[in-house]
């Protein structure tokens, strides 16, 4: 496979995975805006969301609940913005959704501007934060 985003999904390249299933990977951004900064990824590639058949796209937003609620409970954000960038705005040139916490301080341009973030400390605990993330969202299914 020669596409990152499908790369990344199915495992042939090293990436923090929190949740998946037979539809989506999600995993830990490597260069996180903040701690618990998920992006939920597409297993069958597509590039834009208007390509998703429905239930991949249902599928999505069912892990964006969970992991939404799960990034709520241990980070205790002030808020969460998911978003979807796509043609020649997407990274990865495979459809993918961020999970990103917030909180009021910060100003949010700099995620969009490409500015480099100060995020040294976050890229050297993702193991940590992947175990965290991962507890918290097998708690929220058993719940379910």
């Amino acid at each position: 496979m020669t596409c990152l985003g499908c790369n990344l999904a199915h495992k042939k390249i090293p990436a923090h995975v929190v949740f998946e299933n037979d539809y989506v990977s999600c995993i830990l951004d490597h260069d996180p805006y903040n701690e618990g900064h998920v992006l939920i990824v597409t297993k069958k590639h597509y590039e834009d969301m208007d390509e998703l058949d429905a239930e991949t796209a249902s599928y999505c937003f069912q892990a964006a609940r969970v992991i939404s609620k799960a990034v709520k409970t241990l980070y205790k954000p002030d808020g969460i913005t998911i978003c979807q960038n796509g043609g020649v705005f997407s990274e990865l040139s495979h459809f993918h959704m961020h999970i990103v916490p917030r909180y009021k301080q910060q100003a949010f341009a700099a995620f969009y501007l490409g500015d480099p973030f100060d995020n040294e400390h976050l890229r050297n605990k993702l193991l940590e934060t992947q175990t965290d993330l991962k507890a918290a969202i097998q708690e929220i299914n058993d719940n379910l």
